[in-house]
């Protein structure tokens, strides 16, 4: 896939799910919100899904698959695209990143880089 600067942005949050984790046996559960916007004048569509997930040990695991959470969205020029997933930790904190492989209606893939960011158990970092 070709990197063309194609005016696609990723914005994330993340949140710690008490609820679902056990820390005392190093399970952390995160939830993570992601919003694609498409900033530019034509569609896009979201096709794959690559992440890097970091533990706090240093120990990565990557995730590739078409979509996310089951679709292949088509976003229209000056909209965006929102959903929710998880991962699971063995620690208390860690990180993500990756890209989202997208394509225009013309045919023309390329890549949304997503930055890293910072899965963490409240009061985790100082």
């Amino acid at each position: 896939m070709m990197n063309h600067d194609f005016p696609v942005r990723v914005e994330v949050t993340t949140r710690y799910i008490p609820d679902h984790s056990a820390p005392d046996e190093q399970r952390y559960v995160f939830a993570y919100d992601i919003i694609v916007r498409n900033e530019g004048d034509e569609p896009v569509q979201l096709l794959t899904r690559h992440w890097i997930i970091t533990d706090g040990d240093g120990k990565t695991q990557e995730v590739r698959g078409e979509g996310v959470v089951g679709e292949q969205p088509v976003i229209p020029p000056g909209t965006e695209y929102r959903y929710t997933s998880g991962t699971l930790l063995n620690t208390e904190v860690g990180s993500m990143q990756g890209s989202f492989g997208m394509q225009t209606a013309e045919g023309i893939e390329f890549n949304t880089p997503i930055a890293p960011f910072t899965l963490a158990q409240p009061g985790a970092l100082h």
